[in-house]
């Protein structure tokens, strides 16, 4: 045990030091993205991979008199081996940036590696609440599980859906939208038959979904991470409960843009909530849309690709400001406060929990030009995380 805790504080004092060295000892700017390029999650790493190097290629990667340099890690979404990668990346490659994280206890595992190094953590895809409070050093630019459910709460009671069985993975995400949807539906008026929780590894829809028939409720309501919604779709088709009157409702995970045309009719007028959709009507968002197809041959980027684009926004315009002078802890209070239009519509970095604050739409599937997209109806700005409010 003294073995453990000595080679953990030694660790640790190696982390300090390099995050104190790194902006003294080069021009260039190193930022680590560590993504899910493998394993269950490959769908994120693959979008957000695209997304900051499609931004790197309409910026330049000359920044502040700084080279900035890209450096992608898999992680196989493995919280023991993000860690391990965090650690390279700070002590050998003197990253001054950490990014990524495509799942929440990825996230997690590497927030004591931020504080410890001042090494700022862009948070690109990880969703449950708590992970700004990990540590001084998280910046968010994806979105929150309590954003997206609060919005549909108040929305199903009014049109129709009273009772609702809600079906979340099994961990952080998944138990923060399960607890907001849940509370907001209750102050409604609404009611929560039965609350499921599946395995966030090798799931298995098919015995929950059976559940949930046999309930009868006017909805269900479900969160999976990006990349799962496919398989929901397809096994709630397979036990016709659309056509036994239960709605499918959710966060916006479930009608992935980067899945939805695969999903076929049974996905029309499935209405989610979510802070961006590919059809997002905005001439920014067009724009990049077209070059982020054109650069990844046809393929639709989903809300993982704006949280990464975002998020080289926001480190870029803080090296801009720092030109490199200063350390972690001055490209962090340049990130702090940032207010900008991204394709999702306008956002901006809240100063004080560090993390985003946007517009949260509601959306229905809908046919256009041929193709699925979730068409926005109807729009909550400026949403602030329900998590963070109490």
């Amino acid at each position: 045990m003294q073995k453990r805790q000595f080679l953990n504080a030694t660790a640790l004092a190696v982390l300090a030091l390099a995050g104190g060295q790194v902006m003294a000892q080069s021009n260039t700017f190193k930022i680590g993205l560590i993504l899910p390029m493998t394993g269950q999650q490959a769908t994120t790493g693959r979008q957000i991979e695209a997304a900051a190097k499609l931004y790197m290629a309409q910026n330049g990667d000359m920044i502040g008199g700084k080279k900035v340099e890209l450096i992608i890690k898999d992680d196989t979404s493995i919280p023991d081996v993000t860690k391990r990668l965090a650690q390279e990346l700070v002590v050998n490659d003197k990253v001054n940036v950490l990014a990524g994280m495509g799942i929440t206890p990825s996230a997690l595992a590497t927030a004591a590696i931020a504080t410890q190094s001042k090494t700022p953590l862009v948070v690109m895809a990880a969703a449950t609440s708590s992970i700004t409070e990990a540590s001084p050093y998280v910046v968010r630019t994806s979105f929150t599980l309590p954003q997206a459910s609060v919005a549909l709460a108040d929305w199903a009671p009014k049109n129709g859906i009273k009772k609702v069985v809600t079906l979340v993975s099994d961990y952080g995400p998944g138990i923060d939208a399960e607890k907001f949807f849940k509370e907001r539906m209750l102050f409604n008026g609404g009611q929560i038959t039965e609350s499921l929780r599946v395995p966030l590894r090798n799931p298995d829809f098919a015995p929950f979904l059976q559940k949930v028939r046999d309930l009868k409720p006017d909805a269900l309501f479900v969160f999976v991470p990006s990349g799962a919604g496919a398989a929901v779709m397809k096994q709630f088709l397979e036990r016709g409960m659309d056509k036994a009157g239960i709605k499918l409702i959710g966060t916006g995970d479930v009608t992935d843009d980067d899945q939805l045309n695969d999903m076929g009719d049974g996905a029309l007028g499935v209405v989610t909530s979510h802070h961006y959709s590919a059809a997002h009507p905005s001439p920014l968002n067009k724009k990049f849309v077209d070059a982020f197809q054109k650069a990844n041959k046809g393929l639709r980027p989903n809300f993982m690709a704006v949280g990464g684009y975002d998020g080289m926004r926001v480190i870029y315009e803080a090296l801009k400001v720092t030109k490199g002078n200063g350390g972690g802890d001055a490209l962090l209070a340049a990130m702090k406060g940032q207010i900008f239009e991204s394709p999702r519509g306008p956002m901006f970095i809240d100063a004080q929990t560090r993390d985003v604050v946007q517009n949260i739409y509601l959306r229905k599937v809908e046919r256009k030009d041929g193709q699925l997209y979730n068409i926005e109806f109807d729009v909550i700005k400026d949403v602030k995380d329900p998590g963070k409010a109490r």
